[in-house]
């Protein structure tokens, strides 16, 4: 069999998510056609003809992705395809069926021995192994780089808790190439003998995010300068990958030179040591302090004569009435309930031990000065930043629409609340995030007005519910400029997953402090900061803003000597990653945590956390880690990529694309927010992805698909309970009038996603059926119109609770509704009364919506009309804060009288 195919691009996409599924497709899909081809030449019936010409196109496709992968080897790929061109078409298929049998896990983590070894019944063994690979790059001679490979492979024992295999590529941009398609590389060797360019064929979009990340890089002459600008890719890429140098030469002078860059250098003599290294290194990913400490704790015979009688099962191992429980749940479930914080299982409260080093784990994982556990959400995380950081009377600024959690903590901190709005998507009836331009505004009208020192913080949803995601750096290092002390909480309830992706890392909170704080150290940044102070004017003063313009206008540069990186990230690790529900963490990024804020959060932290923690939930934290250090760059470029293909199922489709729609970049930010002006950047490849998330202010999670459902008919509360979860099982969380969201996440498959697509084609043909029996045409010309309300923007608050500069005491507002009769109720009717007599209604309660999920009125603030025809025109079910019997909650003019009054003095 004549291949005779010139090799196609690799990953002709451009991104690295179509690597790993068209490698894995292309297998299959060879798998099939060999064995058809020895059905055919078998019977001897048919032309086989075709079948040979289509397996040489899925020979083409492997020939071009297999170099990047150990497994199978390129080696048994040429000895497959030398049997296919012999016409040896059980041989070939055999081979190919092996590796078929490998792709076992999402991830492609393959077991080598079903590949290699056979039993006496000439059958693949049966053992399941975790397999990493390693990357290897070295351009020396082919018989030296086999022999070190065979030392390497031979040091590979039986008895070892996984093993690898290694990928070897001669250059820097292979090498590249091969860490963003191969997802199973843990490990990196680098040699000196390499080449700057690959001799592959790559696609434009693969070749231009490759040669941006080499921008600026490899212009040394020296090798140690090359070696060290290939680290440095390495870990910007994929930070989890450690990196080893193996040397022939001079061993002693490049350690010397490249002390603190590399895990460790090794001689080309010392493959022991650095198997050994290997091994230990990815075992020290592998290990979970916690829940080890748990298992042993449940497998060691003991009694109880303490409090939980469930425990050890106890009290239902043996009941008639609660045994079920023992069989739904299983026994180790309730082996390990105890109240115990002895035998290594450590105190959440006061962690010395097991906790404590599950917590420093976390921290290297998620790239922070500190982690803590959370055992009751992020709603929690939350109160404990904001309590450990704020003191009554400390003006806070907050975006209106983030988690109610933040609305409440502020309430508790007795902070004075400055609201941020974000823009409003009014046809969506979506709100997006808060610019840059107003978050400094507000920042100079509080300096103007002599409040700045007041300011303690501000808080952020780092990636909106609806995917709508900041520049971090940006707004730190711009909002640093104007008060180089400000400490800030990135809410990424919603993103815990972004710090093991190249691309999303750049967005999170942690990634961004040290990349500033990198930044600041530097002689460059200090020339910037220098040059911008002689052109900056004077900050405006209270009677004169006009200097404010300019200073809204520059890309403000924080004074390295003032600039103190203050910075916490509270994720929701049970939303995004594998934890059991209300697993979170809190990760902090503070240069004065010892000295400012130790005791304080400590406080905070024991003040919100349970004396009595689930194990079980820190237990599933510590396994998350685990899982995101060793895959979590595969599962969340799986997750974009299952996204993507939604995204294209449903514009391709002739049916789907008459009733839905997903909504791009161009429909969720505004045109002024994206520099790159790219619609759909990751539709377009990587580079084009990584551009946009480069210059834009704002992006969108492509994991996120908000589908556009107004040419139903059917408004998005309904469409999500009526059609898709009652109708078909499928669980959806947030809607609008208009629209319904969709989330891929780390567990999501292809499987479920086939199944989506099943479902909308079912709905798509059911709305069809009903429009003919109602006699109306089968597809309306434009979307049905909704009734639309805009979207309201935060009024005021009461003079009573004004902490000045537009910011409000919600507390005092908050704490007079136990005074009695401080407040009273009025449906919508009677408030627009007193509001057209002249009189300000003030809300005395949080009122919520869901969705959207964020106050549209918290205490102290005045109702306005805007916000009364909002709410009159809602057909949510579930609104908290607001009683349909009564109405809302208000401040009787006596007692705001009375606040006014004490105020005066």
């Amino acid at each position: 069999m004549d291949t005779g195919l010139a090799k196609p691009a690799v990953n002709a996409t451009g991104t690295p998510e179509s690597a790993w599924r068209r490698r894995k497709d292309a297998w299959e899909h060879l798998g099939y056609i060999l064995s058809e081809l020895v059905r055919v030449v078998g019977n001897g019936s048919g032309e086989p003809e075709t079948l040979v010409q289509e397996a040489g196109k899925l020979i083409g496709l492997i020939a071009a992705i297999e170099p990047y992968w150990a497994t199978p080897g390129i080696s048994y790929f040429n000895e497959m395809v030398a049997a296919l061109e012999a016409d040896d078409y059980d041989p070939a298929m055999e081979k190919v069926y092996l590796v078929n049998q490998t792709f076992r896990s999402q991830t492609q983590y393959i077991e080598p021995d079903t590949l290699h070894a056979e039993d006496e019944e000439n059958e693949p063994t049966a053992r399941f192994t975790p397999v990493v690979e390693v990357l290897m790059v070295d351009n020396g001679r082919v018989e030296e780089i086999e022999g070190f490979k065979q030392e390497m492979l031979d040091q590979r024992r039986s008895s070892d808790e996984f093993t690898y295999n290694l990928v070897v590529v001669p250059s820097v941009e292979d090498a590249l190439v091969a860490l963003m398609i191969n997802p199973t590389i843990q490990t990196c060797v680098l040699t000196p003998r390499f080449e700057l360019h690959t001799r592959q064929k790559l696609s434009t979009a693969l070749h231009g995010y490759i040669s941006a990340q080499m921008d600026g890089m490899f212009s040394s002459g020296k090798q140690v300068d090359l070696l060290l600008d290939l680290e440095r890719l390495v870990e910007r890429l994929r930070p989890e990958v450690a990196v080893y140098l193996v040397a022939g030469v001079a061993l002693e002078s490049l350690a010397r030179e490249l002390t603190g860059r590399f895990r460790r250098i090794f001689s080309r003599n010392d493959g022991m040591d650095l198997h050994l290294s290997i091994i230990g290194e990815i075992l020290s990913r592998y290990e979970t302090p916690f829940f080890n400490a748990l298992q042993r704790h449940a497998r060691r015979p003991g009694g109880v004569f303490h409090a939980m009688p469930i425990s050890r099962a106890g009290s239902v191992q043996n009941s008639p009435w609660a045994r079920d429980l023992v069989d739904f749940y299983g026994i180790n479930l309730l082996l390990a309930e105890t109240s115990a914080t002895s035998g290594g299982l450590d105190s959440l409260l006061d962690p010395h031990g097991s906790i404590r080093d599950a917590h420093e784990l976390a921290a290297r994982a998620f790239g922070s000065h500190r982690t803590y556990f959370v055992t009751n959400g992020t709603s929690t995380a939350n109160k404990i930043v904001h309590q450990s950081i704020l003191a009554p009377g400390d003006i806070v600024l907050v975006d209106r629409n983030c988690h109610k959690s933040h609305h409440y903590s502020l309430v508790l901190a007795g902070a004075h609340v400055k609201y941020l709005e974000a823009y409003p998507l009014q046809e969506h009836a979506i709100y997006g995030a808060v610019p840059l331009r107003e978050i400094k505004k507000a920042l100079l009208e509080l300096r103007r007005a002599g409040k700045l020192h007041k300011v303690k913080m501000i808080t952020l949803t780092n990636c909106t519910f609806d995917g709508i995601i900041y520049d971090p750096r940006r707004v730190m290092e711009e909002c640093l400029a104007i008060k180089p002390d400000l400490v800030f909480l990135w809410d990424e309830a919603w993103y815990a997953f972004a710090g093991f992706h190249p691309i999303y890392r750049k967005r999170t909170a942690m990634a961004a402090a040290r990349g500033l704080e990198a930044d600041l150290s530097t002689a460059q940044h200090r020339r910037r900061y220098e040059e911008q102070v002689g052109q900056l004017p004077e900050p405006g003063t209270h009677e004169d803003p006009a200097n404010d313009e300019a200073w809204l206008n520059a890309r403000l540069i924080p004074d390295p000597q003032a600039t103190r990186l203050r910075i916490y990230a509270t994720q929701s690790t049970h939303k995004t990653l594998t934890s059991l529900r209300q697993g979170s963490m809190i990760h902090v990024h503070d240069q004065d945590f010892a000295s400012r804020n130790a005791n304080s959060f400590r406080e905070a932290y024991m003040t919100h956390t349970s004396t009595s923690p689930n194990y079980q939930i820190l237990a599933s934290l510590d396994i998350g880690r685990r899982q995101v250090e060793l895959e979590g760059y595969a599962l969340v470029q799986r997750q974009v990529d299952l996204a993507l293909s939604i995204s294209k199922a449903i514009a391709r489709h002739d049916l789907l694309r008459k009733y839905f729609r997903v909504l791009d970049s161009s429909d969720l930010i505004p045109e002024q927010f994206r520099t790159s002006r790219n619609t759909n950047p990751v539709r377009d490849g990587l580079a084009a992805w990584d551009q946009a998330w480069d210059t834009d202010e704002f992006v969108v999670d492509p994991s996120r698909l908000t589908l556009d459902i107004s040419r139903t008919g059917v408004d998005g509360d309904t469409f999500k309970h009526s059609y898709l979860m009652d109708g078909h099982a499928i669980q959806v969380n947030k809607t609008s009038r208009t629209s319904v969201l969709l989330m891929t996440n780390i567990g999501t498959n292809r499987s479920a996603v086939a199944y989506l697509i099943e479902v909308l084609i079912k709905i798509a043909n059911e709305l069809e059926r009903q429009r003919r029996l109602d006699g109306r045409d089968a597809y309306p010309a434009q979307p049905t119109a909704q009734p639309q309300v805009p979207l309201p923007d935060f009024s005021h608050f009461a003079p009573a609770f004004d902490g000045g500069a537009q910011s409000g005491d919600m507390r005092r507002a908050y704490y007079l509704t136990y005074d009695d009769p401080a407040t009273t109720f009025y449906h919508s009717p009677a408030i627009r009364e007193r509001i057209a007599a002249g009189q300000e209604v003030v809300s005395a309660a949080f009122v919520t919506p869901y969705p959207p999920g964020f106050p549209v009125l918290v205490p102290g603030q005045v109702i306005s009309l805007p916000i009364l025809d909002y709410m009159d025109a809602l057909d949510t079910r579930e609104i908290h804060g607001y009683h349909r019997q009564y109405g809302y909650q208000v401040f009787t003019p006596e007692a705001l009288a009375l606040v006014e009054q004490d105020k005066r003095g």
